[in-house]
């Protein structure tokens, strides 16, 4: 008896070697990542609109704050300001090129020493060991309420800095870069531990318009000591004297770099 084989079927072909169950799992995954247009994620598109919104109205208006509330005249005088500063900066390096170039042709020591007393004269009154005078304004501070704070004295050296000032005095006390302010109006105000007291009389040397100017800002010195029931009086002039001194000190920590100092004498 002869026993034929059956016949073997052709395995199926595994699902994963065949190209079309492959794209067909693609479609299914894109089809699943694809966001739905539902209420929730409409109504959460439209709030990051509204919120991308706001954040860039918020910032254009804090962009245009510090001068959109000022008048048109207000804004002329500031553009002046910057003007006259921007002035005064280009004629001291006019200057100090000047004065490089002398010494760089000079074949003497004669360019030298003259730089060096000018610029002891200008350390001199940075310093407030010398007597200064120029244009400037004088500010006079009533505070019959006695509201004024050391720090309203504070804030008013302040802005004068920002103005450009380049020497100034309160009473008879200097300013330098090491005054410090104390003391309460009840008792009196003091000036690096030197009792002063009302009438403020404020010397400042420099660009009168810049300075007054900055006096007279909308939120400024004199505004703010106006709430405070003081009046200030700003008064402008060609020629000023800031005559109160301050005697040398030598610093006690601070020592000269020694390669900064030998680069000076070389």
């Amino acid at each position: 008896m002869v026993v034929v084989p059956a016949a073997q079927e052709d395995p199926a072909p595994s699902p994963q070697s065949t190209p079309e169950t492959s794209r067909s799992a693609w479609r299914t995954l894109a089809k699943m990542g694809r966001p739905r247009a539902t209420k929730a994620n409409l109504f959460a598109a439209l709030l990051a609109l509204l919120l991308g919104f706001g954040i860039t109205t918020q910032i254009q208006q804090t962009d245009a704050s510090g001068l959109e509330d000022l008048r048109q005249d207000e804004l002329v005088a500031l553009l002046d300001s910057v003007n006259s500063q921007a002035s005064r900066l280009e004629q001291e390096t006019d200057r100090l090129t000047t004065t490089r170039d002398e010494l760089k042709n000079s074949s003497g020591d004669a360019a030298a020493l003259r730089a060096a007393e000018e610029r002891l004269q200008m350390l001199g009154v940075l310093n407030g060991t010398l007597p200064a005078t120029g244009p400037g304004i004088t500010i006079t501070i009533q505070d019959n309420e006695k509201g004024v704070q050391a720090a309203n004295l504070l804030d008013t050296i302040e802005e004068l800095r920002d103005a450009g000032a380049e020497a100034i005095q309160i009473n008879d006390q200097r300013v330098i870069a090491s005054t410090w302010f104390g003391g309460s109006s009840d008792t009196a105000l003091t000036v690096s531990g030197h009792p002063v007291r009302p009438p403020y009389t404020i010397v400042a040397i420099g660009d009168p318009h810049t300075m007054s100017t900055a006096m007279a800002i909308p939120g400024g010195v004199v505004e703010s000591l106006r709430s405070m029931g003081a009046t200030a009086t700003v008064t402008s002039s060609q020629q000023v004297k800031v005559t109160a001194l301050q005697p040398t000190q030598t610093p006690q920590y601070a020592q000269p770099e020694p390669s900064a100092t030998a680069k000076e004498s070389s």
